[in-house]
């Protein structure tokens, strides 16, 4: 069995014995062990919880703990995330979408009820393994879009307890309006963070909810304004 790995934008094919449903992670451990040591890869718990281990193979995302690695598979860093070595990135700069969005902390009175928290029960399975990020086709034209999981975090917050953003200044007003720019719009609807997520959540759909909330903000998508819809131009004032 032979997996490529791609080192400093280099691939580097490496040879592990034939095993059956031996995890990418063990075979990255094997490598590391017995082939080279310098290997450089992210991992945590092993158990699909920590999404430490989320890389590419074969250009889709995966969580190396618990795909089953097939012979010629070729393994690369999570896209739009500085690489710190091999397949190690910092995903620093894509965590801190979230504070953009989230908005006041939460304190120990404000208790969501039970009916709250069912509404966003999913979204709360989230691990942020980065993967939706790295499969979301905006970040590649747009660095600064919020990404998928930042946004999923926007609608568990707005929608999980309205009691509490009752209780606060402005409500979750200002969440919706740091969601406007670089968020919500700017998204294409592809669905490519949804297919990525190992957790099944829907980040589309989260993003489609807060379009919902933010047109009974007042807000509207802004590309409109730019947009041409073939009206004729008249001149002398008429169009």
């Amino acid at each position: 069995m032979t997996l490529t790995i791609q080192r400093d934008q280099t691939p580097e094919s490496f040879t592990l014995q034939a095993t059956k449903a031996v995890t990418l992670l063990s075979a990255l451990y094997e490598i590391k062990s017995k082939l080279d040591p310098t290997l450089t890869f992210g991992a945590g718990c092993c158990s699909g919880v920590c999404g430490s281990c989320a890389i590419l193979v074969n250009g889709k995302e995966q969580l190396a703990c618990g795909y089953k690695y097939q012979d010629n598979d070729l393994i690369e860093p999570l896209r739009y995330h500085p690489v710190l070595r091999d397949l190690k990135v910092d995903k620093t700069k894509a965590h801190d979408t979230i504070k953009k969005v989230v908005g006041q902390p939460h304190t120990s009175t404000e208790i969501p009820t039970l009916s709250d928290e069912s509404k966003t029960k999913k979204q709360t399975d989230c691990i942020l393994c980065d993967s939706c990020y790295s499969a979301c086709p905006v970040l590649a034209v747009n660095p600064d879009f919020l990404g998928p999981f930042a946004l999923t975090r926007a609608w568990r917050y707005i929608a999980g307890s309205p009691q509490r953003n009752q209780g606060r200044p402005q409500g979750g007003a200002p969440t919706i309006a740091a969601i406007q720019h670089n968020g919500i719009w700017d998204c294409t609807l592809c669905g490519e963070c949804t297919v990525a997520c190992p957790q099944g959540i829907d980040p589309k759909t989260d993003i489609m909810m807060l379009r919902g909330e933010s047109g009974k903000a007042g807000y509207s998508d802004p590309n409109f304004a730019v947009q041409d819809f073939g009206t004729p131009n008249f001149g002398s004032g008429f169009v």
